[in-house]
């Protein structure tokens, strides 16, 4: 018996794009609000805890502060707040269209692994090489 597959039908394509779509509603939602309600008021949106605990920066902080001042349209104090945060936003965006585009085709890609751990490692030791130096004295301009 053979069977002849269709063009895929709008179900089976929202089915494919439903968790990019979320994934875009839910930082949408996020920004909104974090527009909405200042995390530059002091205790606004809590508190760190690493910050709380050891005194020092996390790689977080200040993330909440840069995407108030990215809806509010400004990069130089976005920047300031958390530049790692800001300077991944590009790699992010690009990463979550081309995850859309490939579900909304149908493509399946597959990655090496060897080739995904190297991409872990490498943001790790970026990530942890900012935490270090906002921390540091040489590194002050880079904390939030």
């Amino acid at each position: 018996m053979t069977t002849t597959l269709g063009p895929p039908t709008t179900a089976d394509r929202w089915q494919r794009v439903k968790a990019p779509v979320l994934l875009a509603g839910a930082v949408l939602g996020a920004s909104v609000l974090l527009h909405v309600r200042d995390p530059h008021q002091s205790g606004s949106w809590g508190v760190c805890p690493w910050l709380l605990l050891t005194g020092q920066y996390c790689p977080g902080c200040g993330g909440l502060r840069a995407v108030n001042d990215l809806t509010h349209g400004d990069l130089r104090a976005a920047a300031s707040s958390n530049l790692l945060f800001v300077g991944s936003i590009p790699l992010l965006v690009f990463l979550w269209v081309r995850w859309f585009t490939d579900r909304w085709q149908g493509v399946r890609r597959t990655v090496p692994t060897s080739r995904a751990f190297a991409c872990a490692g490498v943001f790790l030791a970026v990530a942890v090489t900012f935490w270090v130096v906002r921390n540091l004295p040489v590194g002050s301009w880079l904390a939030p």
